[in-house]
């Protein structure tokens, strides 16, 4: 090997040596144990004792039906919020638009118990100000807490409020980066500002915008933070508990860590699976 080749491994090696150890290690680690019975000490080999389970178990596909009923629904709306959200800050019309901009990023940094917390009062049964906006147009209030479609209903509002700022951001790049002179000639063609929009900006988008579908994919897969904080442990009766939840109360709860790791590679898979399919729908046509 040559000195030059080997001065660059050597610099390397305290990154490499710490990424082994606590990546790649864990990973291997945790797909080891997910074939093992952790109930016994010490612990055994045994297949069926965690994907056995898996495949019959009630409540894993409890989480994994409101996973993907929040994928299915929240994803969806949240890109198309996104987009529309970038276009307005695209637009030359508006004004403060870097005030703006940050206003539409803040929730990615605000502490994720803080904005629970206000969720929490303003969607409250007694006193929110929900209710009460929901009181004022003569319908009656909504015990968002106490009923599984209400829950989740909240716990797809939470999710699009907190991350629909961060890809419109990711889009509005996006859309800076698209050169003006198509825009120009296609008004020169008197192409009406709609048509622009559905035949110029969608389609110069679509890698940008499949990428934000791929990373909330990913990111929905893993959802903990808003069922946890905000519903209170996947409640009411586990209409709102996710895989990310389930994972939680095997492994840390239960201290079922075959099990929790058997959850943990099943939800990778699923997302790769999913993210490949999306990657699949998006491809460009030979």
């Amino acid at each position: 090997m040559p000195i030059r080749n080997r001065n660059a491994y050597a610099f390397l090696a305290p990154y490499l040596l710490v990424f082994a150890t606590f990546w790649i290690w864990p990973i291997i680690s945790s797909f080891l144990i997910s074939f093992q019975n952790t109930r016994v000490n010490p612990w055994k080999f045994s297949f069926s004792v965690n994907w056995g389970r898996l495949v019959g178990d009630p409540a894993f596909y409890n989480a994994l039906y409101n996973t993907l009923i929040i994928l299915v629904i929240q994803v969806p709306v949240m890109i198309t919020i996104a987009t529309v959200m970038a276009v307005l800050l695209n637009s030359p019309l508006l004004k403060a638009r870097p005030l703006f901009r940050f206003a539409f990023f803040a929730p990615v940094v605000v502490g994720e118990v803080a904005y629970a917390a206000v969720f929490r009062l303003m969607f409250s049964f007694d006193f929110g100000i929900v209710n009460k906006l929901v009181s004022l147009v003569g319908l009656p209030a909504v015990s968002w807490f106490d009923n599984a479609n209400a829950a989740m209903a909240l716990v797809i509002i939470a999710v699009t409020w907190r991350w629909a700022g961060y890809n419109a951001i990711i889009i509005l790049a996006g859309l800076q980066s698209i050169p003006d002179d198509v825009y120009e000639a296609a008004t020169l063609d008197r192409v009406s500002k709609s048509q622009q929009f559905f035949h110029i900006t969608l389609p110069l988008l679509k890698p940008i915008i499949l990428f934000c579908v791929i990373l909330s994919v990913i990111g929905t897969m893993q959802l903990f933070t808003e069922p946890f904080l905000i519903t209170n442990r996947g409640g009411p009766g586990g209409g709102t508990e996710t895989l990310g939840l389930l994972l939680y109360r095997e492994g840390f709860r239960s201290l079922n860590f075959g099990y929790a790791s058997a959850v943990a590679y099943t939800m990778a898979a699923l997302a790769v699976a999913i993210s490949l399919f999306n990657l699949w729908i998006g491809r460009e046509p030979k």
